[in-house]
């Protein structure tokens, strides 16, 4: 006579709820991809949006809702080179360097309004070798054309054990010692209050060839991953995988229905 093991059907039902709880966890994670996927299309959405409008001219008139972001854009004024911050660790073809942004007051603007300029990226000095200086900022008036951007690209904030940010922006710039501040990340209300400066709630990436910086500062700015074909593939995977676990699901509870019935 067969004899049925009294702790088969425990193991049976470990079997059923781990099979029911990783169906539970690929499908969602499929899930997750699709979202993914989702947000990838409108950020291409996005960018493709902005750099069809045409080119914007900025002034201290000029509207918020127009800020689009991706849009090109041209402001012409002169540099506040005394102002300027250097962004510590932003790669470029994975060297690590700087972004360089300085303030463009913007011409005929009463009171004076000014409008952040990402200039450009600069390699970090090698080991050994003198630190890289940010270049100056023209001193004649200049016209500078890029595209928009929302605020300056951010970071994660590295952080000492105390709780205390690795770099802050000095309450008051210009510094007495007239260097440039070093931060990782820079917030546009934090750095109008610092500078006590009108800024237009957005950033001018500069992105001409022919500007007085190119030859030093590359102009090339990163831009957000938009492929969401590859998180719909990710997204067949995991629905492929909570396929197979679902037909184990189901043959694991017909074995242990038959069973039963023998009995």
């Amino acid at each position: 006579m067969h004899m049925v093991r009294p702790h088969s059907t425990a193991r049976t039902l470990a079997a059923l709820l781990l099979l029911a709880l990783a169906v539970a966890v690929l499908a969602s994670l499929g899930r997750w991809q699709l979202h993914r996927a989702d947000e990838r299309r409108a950020i291409l959405a996005a960018i493709e949006g902005g750099r069809a409008q045409a080119p914007l001219t900025l002034t201290a008139a000029t509207p918020a809702g127009q800020l689009q972001a991706w849009r090109p854009a041209q402001a012409h004024g002169r540099y506040r080179d005394d102002l300027t911050v250097v962004l510590d660790n932003r790669n470029r073809d994975g060297r690590p360097g700087y972004w360089i942004a300085t303030p463009l007051l913007l011409e005929g603007s009463d009171p004076a309004t000014a409008i952040l300029v990402l200039r450009g990226w600069m390699p970090r000095a090698a080991p050994g070798q003198p630190g890289a200086v940010a270049p100056p900022a023209p001193a004649d008036p200049q016209l500078v054309t890029g595209e928009l951007a929302e605020r300056v690209p951010r970071l994660f904030e590295l952080w000492h054990f105390g709780g205390t940010a690795v770099d802050v922006l000095p309450a008051r710039l210009p510094q007495a010692d007239g260097k440039p501040p070093t931060v990782q990340n820079l917030d546009l209300t934090a750095y109008a209050a610092a500078t006590g400066l009108r800024l237009l709630p957005a950033v001018l990436e500069q992105r001409a060839a022919a500007s007085p910086d190119a030859d030093v500062l590359k102009q090339d700015w990163p831009q957000p991953s938009v492929d969401f074909n590859q998180n719909q593939g990710y997204a067949l995977q995991w629905f492929g995988f909570a396929t197979i676990a679902g037909i184990a699901f189901l043959v694991v509870a017909w074995r242990a229905l038959r069973r039963r019935r023998g009995r």
